[in-house]
């Protein structure tokens, strides 16, 4: 029987993560150590590896988490629901993710540009396979006159690049258009480019 985790134990191993996930989104998995990610959690090594059993192992588990989080916007889509609506939604809710959890973002890119060697069985399956059910439903609301005919799974990589872009590129977009908070006006952009695109 799985022993209950104590409130302690709930608390460091949250702040094992965080401060994992501001190291590795910092520096990559590789020049990130696990001496590094002890003095941003205030915690000893030997604690660290008590919850953890590597380095590994914490990357890992922040990206198992930032999956979960990710696809469930996915899902909580309502095929009962307005078409263009429903995929707006989605947009926004991808960029506020972006907007509230850069790093996170920022891990997850590293993690595909490196080829996505602890991940990849993830992409291949679980995601592959939520995001055909999206491009199946996509299409049924076109083939049903309810959107525009268009291609379901380069609609769904735009709206990753272009929310995601402000979480992994910010430095980029500020230098360009200044310091602030430009997501508002890329949230209006994104919305007016979909439902121009997308609407009957």
């Amino acid at each position: 029987m799985k022993k209950t985790e104590t409130r302690i134990q709930k608390k460091n191993q949250s702040a094992i993560k965080a401060a994992g996930l501001k190291v590795f989104s910092q520096f990559g998995f590789r020049g990130s150590t696990l001496d590094q990610i002890a003095t941003e959690a205030g915690l000893s090594k030997p604690n660290i590896l008590y919850y953890f059993s590597s380095k590994e192992a914490i990357y890992e588990a922040l990206l198992a988490q930032l999956l979960t989080d990710w696809l469930q916007p996915v899902r909580d889509i309502d095929p009962e629901g307005e078409p263009v609506e429903e995929i707006l939604n989605y947009a926004k809710h991808k960029m506020k993710m972006s907007r509230l959890y850069p790093r996170e973002s920022r891990l997850y890119a590293n993690e595909i540009i490196q080829g996505a060697p602890r991940i990849k069985s993830v992409l291949t399956c679980e995601l592959r396979d939520v995001v055909k059910s999206l491009a199946q439903l996509i299409n049924n609301w076109s083939e049903a006159g309810l959107i525009r005919v268009i291609d379901p799974y380069h609609l769904i990589f735009s709206i990753w690049a272009m929310t995601q872009h402000y979480a992994d590129f910010d430095v980029q977009v500020q230098a360009i258009l200044g310091e602030g908070d430009h997501f508002n006006d890329a949230e209006q952009y994104l919305e007016d480019m979909l439902r121009r695109m997308l609407t009957v």
